[in-house]
């Protein structure tokens, strides 16, 4: 008994550092992928890109092509580690060897590649933007509009994760069901649920592109990771229309569930209000 409850204490402990460290890569991640470019178009001026170098001579400038590379070779790292840690053969592999903490260690990787990826990025600030706005009044107006646009990306973002089950996303209930031995989480899902989650971890592909693509100013290394996460995004999922009317469906209800205590307090003042009638 005693050591089933270490065991459990170990598993919450580790599952707890990684949800801590997954959500400081997040921030780090969300600051990086939207407001820090944001930030630096906010007064409409950007020193981002150069545009009086003519495409021609940028693409052959080997700081120029040194950055594409370095940048490159950080988008690979965390596509890589995203597609093989997803892998059957290897999600099996790894079931096997760590049982409940499979979920935990995939995240874990996926943050570390984030990090990486967030603390080595090279902006190219050798090479034209492909947009820039710069003119007035929309110097002004456009970054805000981007700034709230992001931010309402992102709160969409958070609010989906929540409603898809975050703890069970990030490794928390598969320790926990773990400790309580009652097996995987995902077992206890209808087939409707599995068969979506199977086909997509994490339903944001639009809000992403969003934040991906709408910025004040787009420079070469942006524009090579909108487009490779992008082409990501679209081929890594395999949503049909059922999967769909799953997803609507559970929408409606959970604005159904909403809903509820404001109903609740409205039937509760119309019984006051037709009491205090009758009396």
């Amino acid at each position: 008994m005693a050591s089933v409850t270490v065991r459990g204490w170990a598993l919450g402990t580790v599952s707890l550092l990684n949800f801590a460290f997954v959500f400081i890569s997040g921030s780090d991640f969300i600051r990086f992928i939207s407001f820090r470019a944001i930030y630096h178009n906010i007064t409409g001026e950007t020193t981002l890109c150069q545009d009086s170098i003519p495409w021609s001579v940028a693409l052959q400038d080997s700081s120029v092509l040194r950055c594409l590379i370095v940048d490159l070779g950080l988008l690979a790292l965390f596509t890589t580690q995203h597609s093989l840690l997803a892998w059957s053969p290897v999600k099996q592999a790894l079931q096997s060897v760590l049982g409940p903490l499979n979920r935990t260690a995939y995240c874990f990787t996926t943050a570390l590649a984030l990090q990486i990826l967030v603390r080595y990025w090279q902006p190219v600030t050798g090479a034209p933007c492909l947009w820039s706005v710069r003119h007035a009044p929309w110097s002004i107006w456009f970054p805000l509009l981007c700034f709230t646009l992001h931010f309402i990306c992102w709160a969409i973002i958070c609010s989906i994760l929540m409603i898809f089950d975050y703890p069970e996303l990030l490794g928390l209930k598969q320790v926990y069901y773990e400790c309580l031995g009652l097996g995987d989480p995902l077992s206890h899902k209808s087939p409707h649920a599995q068969r979506f989650l199977s086909h997509l971890r994490h339903p944001v592909c639009l809000e992403l592109g969003v934040v991906l693509w709408l910025l004040p100013a787009l420079s070469l290394d942006r524009l090579l990771l909108a487009g490779i996460l992008s082409t990501y995004l679209a081929l890594a999922h395999s949503l049909d229309k059922q999967d769909l009317a799953y997803l609507c469906v559970q929408i409606n209800r959970k604005m159904q569930l909403l809903a509820q205590p404001h109903r609740g307090i409205a039937s509760a003042t119309d019984r006051d209000n037709s009491n205090h009638k009758e009396k």
